[in-house]
């Protein structure tokens, strides 16, 4: 077996879209716990169009919407069909630039860099997105300081089955291998006190094929 070239979890992920975008060829590429466990990156989902069950979770966006480690641009290609004001903010350039292939508006950086506080009514946390950073509390507290004070958090967590943990992961695919970093399963069973300790509150939880959504509220201070 060749030995994997080492590079940062960015540049594996950079990789991994221009290899299934350029060739087609379904190359795997996985996201590897410390303990071994492994999960195969839905890359040609995240380069498709928005998925149904996705669609029906975007009915809740409200605009302006910020879309946090949006990738290509899928959900902000959809938000946009249905004439909702959206931002993306993605730290990945090439999937920056696949996104404004669709017109889609991006920011390149980090969501703990952005400033623009109460600017947004709705913020996106999908495809695993909330274990941005290993701290959900604190990347649920920062999207908090960027919504109006009636604003809300779309949410995609893992099933029941699935114990709530901060972990190192490392991206692995056909020739390469990421440095280690910091991420975060957030298990359903477990929002509703991670998003209490934010200062939201879980207004709905619901399920769409194997997936699992919730819809966070910020806590009425009435």
């Amino acid at each position: 077996m060749p030995e994997l070239k080492l590079r940062s979890a960015t540049e594996v992920y950079e990789r991994g879209m221009d290899h299934l975008r350029s060739t087609l060829d379904p190359a795997s590429y996985y996201a590897v716990d410390e303990d071994g466990s492994r999960r195969r990156l839905p890359i040609g989902r995240w380069l498709k169009r928005a998925h149904d069950d996705e669609e029906i979770l975007l009915e809740r966006a409200v605009g302006p919407v910020l879309d946090i480690g949006c990738g290509a641009g899928r959900h902000l290609a959809a938000l946009g069909r249905r004439g909702i004001e959206a931002t993306g903010v993605e730290v990945s350039r090439f999937a920056v630039a696949l996104a404004r292939e669709q017109h889609a508006n991006v920011i390149h950086g980090s969501v703990f860099d952005l400033t623009e506080s109460q600017k947004w009514h709705t913020a996106l946390l999908l495809d695993g997105n909330v274990g941005i950073g290993g701290d959900p509390e604190r990347l649920l507290a920062q999207s908090i300081d960027l919504l109006r004070p009636n604003g809300q958090v779309l949410v995609e967590l893992e099933p029941p089955s699935v114990e709530t943990r901060s972990v190192n992961l490392r991206l692995e695919g056909p020739s390469d291998v990421s440095e280690w970093f910091p991420w975060a399963w957030v298990g359903v069973d477990s929002i509703a006190s991670i998003a209490r300790s934010a200062g939201l509150e879980v207004s709905d939880v619901w399920s769409s094929g194997d997936r699992w959504f919730s819809q966070l509220r910020l806590v009425s201070m009435a």
